[in-house]
């Protein structure tokens, strides 16, 4: 675990695990415990996996400008030049996927594979969170005054994972140590929501046909419904849709196993198709 210097900033990451490359691109809020260690446990058999924290976020240096999805890409770009990667297969959740929407329209020859998890393009047919999603996210981290860190949390849970899975012994004291461990300041919260309510690139999204691509969504999701996913795949041509039945915004911690057996399927069928080049 280590930092390095992007475009002056500093952005902490973790690298773990052998094989491929695997850069684990975060959503809103989230850090590179967010991915939890069912997860990455099980990607780290078959890639050399890196989860790195936002600027702002987690253990990366404060933030307090204003930024766009396309400068987190940019992050990113940086991030695959500071470990000596010329490509890797990436996966990016939620405004993590929005990122890697980006830096793949941006420089397509550095992606291997694709997958783009609980995400959102922008234009029409998308859709952000629905209102009552945003008033039980608002309530305990911005309507409260000082915030109330247990109700956010305990919020933040119940609209990230479904129904059933909230109600299953033990899952909401694991996320909550998780979100204890590293909270994300408000006012960067903020700043990303800016930055997501600005990003469309649902116009461009046709040029990543040469792009193997993936898009998993939970058709529980009530963060970014699962319109959102079925819109992209449209999108990107040759892109292949999973939905997963009676899961929520964060399969990926509902359902571990399963979310890394797709993505390490979707990278062997990627290599298969287009071998990269090797990394320096």
């Amino acid at each position: 675990m280590a930092h390095l210097t992007i475009g002056g900033r500093n952005l902490f990451h973790r690298r773990s695990g052998a094989g491929e490359p695997l850069l684990l691109i975060m959503g809103m809020s989230g850090t590179h415990l967010s991915w939890g260690e069912p997860f990455i446990a099980d990607l780290e058999r078959d890639f050399d996996v890196v989860a790195y924290d936002h600027r702002g976020i987690g253990r990366s240096d404060p933030e307090s400008a204003a930024f766009s999805i396309v400068d987190l890409a940019d992050d990113a770009v940086g991030i695959l030049d500071a470990l000596g990667w010329t490509s890797a297969h990436v996966l990016g959740i939620s405004m993590g996927g929005m990122i890697a929407q980006e830096l793949a329209l941006s420089h397509p020859e550095r992606i291997r594979t694709l997958t783009l998890g609980c995400t959102y393009c922008g234009g029409p047919g998308s859709a952000l969170a629905p209102q009552a999603t945003i008033e039980k996210l608002s309530a305990g981290m911005i309507t409260s005054h000082p915030p109330d860190r247990e109700l956010a949390i305990r919020n933040g849970f119940e609209v990230n994972v479904s129904a059933a899975f909230a109600a299953r012994e033990g899952t909401y004291e694991s996320f909550r140590a998780m979100a204890k461990a590293l909270p994300a300041p408000v006012p960067v919260i903020m700043l990303q929501m800016q930055a997501i309510a600005q990003h469309d690139t649902s116009a461009r999204l046709a040029t990543l046909g040469g792009v193997p691509t993936l898009v998993i969504h939970g058709d529980e999701d009530a963060m970014l419904p699962v319109e959102n996913g079925r819109l992209i795949a449209s999108l990107i041509p040759g892109a292949e849709l999973e939905v997963l039945e009676g899961v929520g915004h964060m399969f990926w911690w509902e359902q571990p196993e399963r979310s890394a057996a797709l993505v390490r399927a979707h990278a062997d069928a990627g290599l298969q198709v287009a071998p990269p080049a090797p990394n320096h």
